[in-house]
């Protein structure tokens, strides 16, 4: 594996007085480590220990020592963070590297907005939330070309969808020309930016609803680059002196919107909505609204809008502490969370990176007290997430080789902490493992009950969403290398997403106060990896992955017209279901027969690499028809206007041939099916050992 120690890190650092102050409080959390004796015992009894030795406190040490400043990715202290994790690891005497990059990223230079009233007044709109950090980075949307002094008249375009603009067509409003103001739905920030841009709009402000304080004042930063990774290394690792498209290159500026946008607070959006008048709004805009307007627009009110921004090549840094397995050092669990945050980011992403901190320190004193495991665990410090996923993204690409031959699971955390509730999101031959898991952990909400039983309660029975998203580190994992994954998390939502709001002070006091959920989060995410690490056969269930995939297909018959057959996929789905029968059996056989010497393990390792290896079957080399990148059939992104979430390239096709005339819509349909059903086969004849 390519983790190449850097210069970034040199042999004698001088941290500033706030970083020796942070690195005080990591290696006062981390002196537990040297309180237990050494004592030799089996995996059960380090598992037993890794979930004995939390701290709440320390985590709330942790998440205080990380948020002390805003660390954008690229700046100053967003490398004072990758330091001070560093730092962190080496302190627990773990093998640590560091992988730096060169991508492409974009930074706000300036930025005006002015509202123009038909009595001949005007306001200065505030673009920045109130008591914002001298250092806090202003609202803004990366990659967001620049615009000049545009003045036009607002509309309102609900959340900027393409049947919401043919509501407005409906009722004689014509946006062309118009400054758009939208409101965060369904659709990413990039593209509702690109469907106003399809309907002649020359710039869009976003804001998010809200009812609270926080989320009425706060803005939500973000990124509408469109994909993820370094839009100048597409499909290959960015780093220093390496190939690098052009900003002029095709493949780069499709990219990035052709508009200019900027993200306001819900208070901003509101007083430029309720001078609106021209058109009725829709009913089933304003029952959700939360407010009256009395016209959609266009105007009377017109917007001065001007942003100006920078796009530059600038040095990120991903962070890794490496224990070495025992038995199978080439095989790897990886637990992955990125670091920076567009503000101070208690929540997304540092309440994840503590947890990352407070299982390292874990392991860490497990080791002291004798243990190590199998297979190889790596710790993961992702930089410039924000900006689309581009630390892990780069990383993958440049270690695809190795991954693809080595890495068992990668198990993702972004914000371990929202609030309230477990959420968990995986491949499918993880869910028995990660009920299992979850059954073992205390809920932080109920001293009574377990995760598992409260999240059952829940939700009417547990219920493990999937990752066809691409919102997180999991999708190069998955959706570019085919490794199994799962990502875990407490709260659903929180109303300081993105802005400078989302704070230490708003976590201890709103977010998780006791820092229980904390405890919770980290304990299912290590116990999760030692499980994976230790087991002597990898615990992955892909009868259940089969059984997805049959619910998957009996949605699609109902979706699909005549002359389109599913049976391919039928077919395949049963050879998964017959050959993951006899893996079962197989894997209890071996786990039974505890066979030793060179033959057993031999056996063992055998298994294991086709279980490890199966979901390397659902990637196709052509990608799906919106874009090579995304490899994985069963799991990527899809049109918000598909009805299914599940097989990308079939969910493409039937949603596209909506619009064609008979049946030209069928063959491409057909051949995803096509596809998908090959993929599985491979599957199937990689998890049974099929030889040539």
């Amino acid at each position: 594996m390519n983790m190449r120690p850097t210069s970034l890190f040199p042999s004698k650092p001088t941290p500033t007085c706030t970083a020796l102050s942070i690195l005080a409080l990591f290696l006062l959390a981390s002196f537990y480590t040297l309180r237990h004796p050494h004592a030799p015992r089996n995996a059960a009894h380090f598992h037993r220990a890794f979930l004995s030795s939390a701290s709440n406190a320390t985590l709330a040490a942790y998440l205080r020592a990380l948020t002390l400043r805003p660390h954008l990715a690229g700046t100053q202290p967003s490398l004072d963070a990758a330091h001070l994790v560093r730092a962190h690891f080496l302190s627990l005497g773990l093998e640590t590297r560091v992988a730096r990059f060169a991508p492409l990223l974009s930074y706000p230079v300036r930025a005006s907005l002015a509202a123009h009233f038909p009595n001949g007044t005007s306001v200065d709109l505030p673009l920045t939330e109130p008591r914002l950090a001298p250092d806090a980075v202003v609202p803004y949307h990366a990659y967001s070309p620049s615009g000049s002094a545009v003045r036009a008249l607002a509309v309102f375009a609900n959340y900027g969808r393409e049947e919401d603009y043919a509501a407005l067509s409906a009722i004689g409003v014509e946006v062309a020309g118009c400054v758009a103001v939208v409101r965060r739905g369904a659709l990413s920030r990039g593209d509702v930016v690109r469907a106003a841009e399809s309907k002649g709009v020359l710039a869009v402000l976003m804001y998010t609803e809200g009812r609270t304080a926080w989320s009425r004042r706060g803005v939500e930063r973000g990124t509408v680059m469109r994909g993820v990774g370094d839009p100048l290394s597409p499909g290959w690792a960015g780093v220093e002196g390496g190939e690098a498209l052009g900003l002029e290159d095709e493949e780069v500026s499709a990219r990035f919107p052709k508009i200019p946008s900027m993200p306001v607070s819900a208070e901003c959006a509101e007083m430029i909505l309720a001078s609106l008048e021209g058109g009725r709004a829709p009913p089933e805009w304003t029952e959700t609204l939360g407010f009256k307007v009395r016209g959609v627009g266009p105007g009377p009110t017109a917007l001065n809008f001007s942003y100006q921004g920078e796009k530059k090549v600038v040095n990120i840094h991903n962070v890794f502490a490496v224990i070495r397995g025992l038995e199978e050092p080439d095989r790897y669990i990886l637990l992955g969370n990125h670091r920076d945050a567009w503000t101070y980011g208690a929540v997304d992403p540092n309440s994840g990176t503590a947890a990352l901190l407070d299982i390292a320190r874990r392991y860490a004193l497990m080791m002291h007290m004798g243990w190590n495991p199998r297979r190889s665990i790596i710790l993961c410090s992702w930089d410039a997430e924000e900006f689309g996923m581009i630390g892990s993204t780069e990383w993958v690409e440049q270690n695809l080789m190795t991954l693809g031959s080595k890495a068992v699971a990668y198990l993702n955390v972004d914000c371990a902490v929202q609030g309230p509730g477990f959420f968990a999101r995986a491949t499918p031959q993880l869910d028995e493992l990660l009920i299992e898991i979850t059954k073992k952990v205390k809920d932080p909400d109920n001293k009574e009950a377990t995760v598992y039983e409260m999240w059952a309660k829940a939700d009417g029975g547990d219920n493990i969403q999937r990752l066809s998203g691409i919102d997180s580190d999991y999708a190069p994992f998955l959706q570019y290398a085919g490794i199994p994954s799962v990502d875990i998390y407490y709260g659903k939502d929180f109303p300081v997403y993105h802005t400078a709001y989302d704070t230490y002070d708003w976590m201890a006091n709103h977010g998780d106060p006791l820092f229980q959920r904390h405890v919770a989060a980290a304990g299912v995410w290590g116990l999760l990896a030692l499980r994976l690490a230790d087991d002597l056969i990898l615990p992955f269930n892909y009868l259940s992955y089969a059984n997805q995939l049959q619910g998957y297909v009996d949605i699609v018959i109902n979706l699909l017209e005549g002359n389109i057959s599913v049976h391919p996929l039928t077919l395949s789905i049963q050879a998964l279901v017959s050959v993951a029968k006899e893996v079962e059996l197989e894997a209890e056989k071996l786990s039974v027969e505890r066979m030793t010497g060179e033959l057993g393990v031999l056996r063992r390792r055998a298994l294991n690499d086709r279980l490890m290896l199966a979901e390397r079957g659902f990637l196709d080399a052509d990608g799906l028809p919106y874009g090579r990148w995304f490899k994985h059939l069963v799991y990527g992104p899809s049109d918000y206007r598909s009805k299914i979430s599940f097989f990308p390239g079939v969910a493409e096709a039937i949603w596209r041939s909506a619009g064609m005339r008979g049946g030209e819509g069928r063959a491409p349909i057909q051949h995803e099916i096509w596809r998908v059903a090959r993929a599985i086969q491979r599957v199937a004849d990689v998890l049974g050992g099929r030889t040539l």
